[in-house]
């Protein structure tokens, strides 16, 4: 059996989970608005730990929500992951933030989810997976208009999910949107992906690793060409 750490700071909500191969044993988390993972990262670890009978000596591997998300939630969140897996010498692996938010919603054939997290201005981190929740656009960091996802929706009812829905909501129009804002990237939803890739020991390496920023990048690269 694989015991497996789950750890998501990638927006507010600063998640713990601990799962015996693809089954969920205990959740602690908070989804405070101010990022406050620095102070309850740690607590919630040794409290998870404590509450499922287990040591860190106990673990197989640690799992660590990629983002995108916010730059110094995901630096805490990769820093406390990489930290545990050099000390435990356990393999890390990691989940991506919107691949874990679109288990959240139950799809029925021909329907559509599309997870987006709230940047700046109209802008939001976006990825569109289909009902099996494979993937069939890549994630992006994009400015949200009328014309966004029409490929999706003329045929499909489509899910917006995430702190990015509020502001879909006021653009995209057709009728085959479904808006909800409630979900936030919770530790719970990475454990079934985790554990596949567990499974297939699709390890990261711990001394390079780093988190998927997205939009840092993308501004970084507009600096180059000027």
């Amino acid at each position: 059996m694989a015991i497996l750490l789950h750890l998501e700071t990638a927006t507010t909500n600063c998640s713990v989970s601990i799962s015996k191969d693809d089954k969920i044993v205990v959740l602690k988390e908070n989804n405070a608005a101010s990022y406050s993972h620095s102070e309850q990262l740690h607590v919630f670890i040794k409290e998870a730990l404590k509450e499922a009978s287990l040591s860190f000596s106990d673990l197989d591997a640690v799992a660590i929500s990629k983002g995108p998300g916010s730059y110094t939630g995901l630096r805490i969140g990769v820093s406390a992951a990489k930290g545990l897996c050099f000390s435990l010498d356990v393999p890390l692996i990691s989940v991506p933030t919107l691949q874990s938010m679109a288990h959240q919603v139950g799809l029925k054939p021909n329907e559509v989810v599309i997870p987006v997290l709230d940047a700046r201005r109209m802008e939001v981190y976006s990825c569109v997976y289909d009902s099996e929740y494979k993937e069939v656009r890549e994630t992006r960091a994009e400015i949200v208009n009328e014309e966004s996802f029409a490929e999706y929706v003329s045929d499909n009812k489509v899910y917006v999910v995430g702190s990015g829905a509020e502001k879909c909501r006021g653009v995209l129009q057709h009728p085959n949107f479904i808006f909800d804002e409630a979900i936030v990237p919770s530790a719970k939803d990475m454990v079934s992906i985790a554990f596949k890739k567990y499974e297939s020991k699709r390890f990261e390496d711990v001394a390079y690793f780093e988190p998927y920023y997205l939009k840092d990048f993308v501004l970084q690269q507009k600096k180059k060409k000027n």
